[in-house]
């Protein structure tokens, strides 16, 4: 038996996906790296926007067309979020919901035999110290906590990973701890919302950060994205975490609108002047902090006015990294049932926007051409070289070095998403 599994979305559905590979590896199930070698396909779904929803009902329906003989299974946020177009897309595949991973080995078993099995609902099971399997050993993700505290109102993840859920501070660092031992150079604390870590178990991110950091070895902690309102409260605690050397100079916060009346709208708790006072605090204590945004353009109360303030914020505090998405309805979120604004107008500032995005990130960039910045090699670039990270988390592209090794080099040239650099000889 034959597994394939291609993963859609985020790095917390990557981090399931290596789960299922190694719950499906424990029980002596062969996992292969193309569709053609596999008995069976898994397909581990994102929904959390309309284009990536799209992509994956058509690659569910193309496998079905191309390969009739190979038995699907579908996984991940489809499967808890819009489970009625799944059984009407795929009425023959079987499914493993995000909180049902343990059982992926009974649910390919079955898949292969020709039954139809269907492991849904909600579970408060740890993902923490489970067993897994990936093809990157350097980049080591831990999903410290499932589900998430908002009532975001164009959001439709919270209806498939639930309430918050977080896992204790002392599994998370035995699992970074024997990663870094098996040479993991970089350690992703991953989450849908990882500044509302603790809020359930009494522990705090800022705590945790620092465990996980002051761990022997030579490695560097991302750590994932944080909501401005969780934050509030721990704000001090956590900078001081993310000064820790081993720590990614590298907060991502998304603000989504410059609006506080949208922001309002979309209930997400926190106003713009807070937004500035984290941020302040942050580049007080840290000015090389790199800042990422999301940004989602012509929510339906959005006005020319509103997006002009948002237009005003980013080129305020100026970001190195610009998420941008087109405000589309997504099933069972409370803002599908405004009207939607004209697609004229939505296209019109999403390309203002787009423009804007290039000249601030490249502009930021830009700054750091010709200093010297000590760099963690952490891929293989796809069009040669490799891919290494400033402490600040910028990526950077460098020749003749080696995998996992820190290195100096001098940056040469700069874009809008990356840094050029040659290799400085001791």
């Amino acid at each position: 038996m034959k597994v394939y599994i291609e993963t859609y979305g985020c790095t917390f559905n990557q981090a399931d996906s290596q789960i299922i590979a190694g719950v499906l590896e424990e029980n002596e199930i062969d996992m292969v790296d193309s569709i053609e070698e596999a008995d069976v396909i898994i397909i581990n779904t994102c929904y959390v926007k309309l284009p990536t929803e799209n992509k994956v009902v058509y690659k569910i329906q193309k496998l079905q067309e191309e390969f009739p003989d190979k038995k699907i299974i579908v996984g991940g946020c489809m499967v808890e979020i819009d489970p009625e177009k799944l059984e009407k897309i795929g009425p023959n595949c079987s499914w493993i919901g995000p909180h049902q991973l343990n059982k992926a080995a009974e649910v390919v078993s079955a898949s292969y035999c020709g039954e139809i099995m269907r492991a849904s609902g909600f579970s408060k099971e740890s993902k923490v110290g489970v067993p897994k399997s990936s093809d990157d050993s350097l980049i080591h993700i831990i999903q410290i906590c499932e589900g998430c505290l908002g009532a975001c109102t164009f959001c439709c993840t919270r209806f498939a990973r639930g309430p918050l859920n977080s896992y204790p501070i002392a599994d998370i660092v035995e699992e970074a701890r024997q990663a870094i031992e098996n040479g993991a150079c970089e350690i992703q604390l991953t989450a849908q919302d990882t500044a509302a870590f603790g809020w359930d178990s009494g522990e705090k991110l800022s705590d945790l950060i620092k465990e996980v950091a002051n761990l022997e070895g030579d490695f560097r902690v991302r750590v994932g994205m944080m909501h401005p309102k969780n934050i509030l409260n721990d704000v001090d605690e956590i900078i001081d975490a993310v000064k820790h050397p081993k720590v990614y100079n590298f907060i991502h916060l998304p603000v989504q609108t410059g609006s506080d009346k949208v922001l309002s709208d979309m209930r997400r708790g926190h106003t713009i002047d807070q937004y500035r006072d984290i941020l302040s605090k942050f580049k007080k204590e840290i000015p090389d902090i790199t800042l990422a945004v999301d940004i989602i353009v012509g929510y339906p109360t959005e006005t020319d006015e509103d997006f002009d303030m948002t237009v005003k914020l980013l080129e305020e505090i100026k970001p190195s990294l610009i998420h941008l998405s087109k405000y589309q309805h997504r099933k069972g979120a409370i803002s599908s049932s405004l009207e939607e604004i004209p697609r004229d107008v939505m296209k019109k500032r999403s390309k203002f926007l787009s423009e804007i995005k290039s000249e601030i990130t490249a502009e930021e960039n830009e700054h750091l051409v010709g200093t010297t910045q000590n760099v963690l090699v952490v891929e293989k670039g796809s069009k040669g070289g490799f891919i290494a990270k400033t402490d600040s988390y910028i990526p950077v592209i460098v020749d003749d070095v080696e995998l996992g090794s820190f290195v100096d080099v001098k940056i040469t040239d700069a874009t809008a998403t990356y840094l050029l650099s040659e290799l400085l000889k001791d």
